[in-house]
């Protein structure tokens, strides 16, 4: 939009070169207008009063959200168990339980016309992360990858130590353990109860193990379990931490939880007490963004199917209601079906794209 001193002085610029012997279009063309611009300057008050269009009155559409459709989207996003949920997550669970107020969209327009479009939580707005990576996954335990962090006490210098697995394909916390020291035997330990609860001797194909470059987990005790439980084990490159960003994403989650002790844990049976239930709520209760808000478990039983599929029929009734509040598809609650992990390269995740773009999942916390 161009003010209205400027318009003049574009105006002025034009008719001295024109009076110079410069043709209208070439002059237009040099100062960034259409001819056609120009001409609607003159001909109508473009040059006296600027544009009006910021002064336009502009009609309600005919099939926004009416007062009362707005009113509910407040009340349903106020509720307490949706206080701290954004409205990705609120959408998704209000699908589940087959109702449709509004879109993503209009949740965060009525939300910011009330001054709640803030952030919904204790966590930060999140940064961008690194590309996706080599190792991939098309179904449960085929990648893993694991870590340990630290988990403070009540007493200032000591810590517990939260040993942890996740499945990169569903998300879901597969094995974990609470110790207050740091040994590879638990390392080891951990791996050898997560493979007997994942029933690893009855597959095939044997997952792929990744963690980071700490002595923990390269310790001699951990590599003759991984090697005799028949599990390839995958680090990290030094001093690079996002190449394991599912699990730094996921204790980023459990620190971030409302329930999380800011003073500390007073014991290690404190620690336990809450490390069961935070998997249990992220196994169990927990709609992760990265694998369109359904739980981790029921990813990993396969129940995110139907699921998905039960979300897609409600919203594209919703379409059917009112057809012109949705300017084209539904929303997208398709299966994502490839999960892709790189602390290599990004070639291969380039050529892997190539065959099948549109349904690889980059690298989402």
């Amino acid at each position: 939009m161009i003010g209205l001193e400027d318009r003049r002085k574009l105006a002025q610029s034009i008719d001295a070169a024109r009076q110079a012997g410069a043709r209208l279009e070439k002059a237009c063309e040099i100062v960034g207008i259409d001819t056609r611009t120009l001409q609607r300057w003159k001909a109508g008050d473009g040059l006296v009063s600027g544009d009006r269009r910021p002064e336009a009155l502009r009609p309600t559409p005919s099939h926004a959200l009416t007062d009362a459709e707005r009113a509910e989207v407040l009340r349903v996003a106020n509720e307490p168990r949706f206080a701290d949920k954004p409205p990705a997550r609120i959408v998704a669970e209000l699908a589940d339980e087959g109702t449709y107020l509004a879109s993503e969209s209009s949740f965060h327009r009525v939300l910011r016309a009330r001054g709640q479009n803030a952030h919904r939580g204790r966590a930060k707005a999140p940064r961008q992360s690194r590309p996706p990576t080599t190792h991939e996954a098309t179904a449960p335990r085929q990648l893993w990858c694991w870590d340990m962090t630290y988990l403070p006490a009540t007493v200032a210098g000591r810590w517990f130590h939260l040993y942890l697995i996740l499945d990169v394909f569903s998300r879901k916390i597969v094995g974990y353990e609470v110790h207050d020291t740091d040994e590879g035997v638990h390392a080891a330990q951990l791996a050898r109860r997560t493979a007997l609860a994942e029933g690893l001797h009855a597959i095939g194909r044997k997952p792929v193990l990744h963690g980071d470059n700490g002595a923990t987990f390269k310790a001699t005790t951990v590599l003759a379990m991984l090697h005799w439980l028949q599990i390839e084990p995958s680090y990290s490159r030094p001093r690079v931490s996002d190449d394991n960003a599912f699990v730094e994403s996921l204790f980023r989650t459990a620190k971030y939880r409302p329930e999380f002790p800011s003073g500390g844990f007073a014991n290690l049976a404190a620690a336990r007490q809450w490390a069961s239930r935070f998997v249990h709520w992220y196994n169990h209760e927990h709609r992760h963004s990265g694998i369109r808000y359904v739980t981790p478990a029921e990813r990993h039983d396969g129940r995110d199917h139907e699921i998905l599929r039960k979300r897609h029929a409600l919203y594209l009734q919703a379409r059917e209601r009112n057809p012109r509040r949705w300017a084209g598809n539904t929303r997208n609650w398709s299966r994502i079906e490839r999960v892709t992990l790189n602390p290599e390269k990004d070639s291969a995740v380039n050529a892997g794209a190539t065959v099948g773009a549109h349904d690889t999942e980059q690298l989402v916390a």
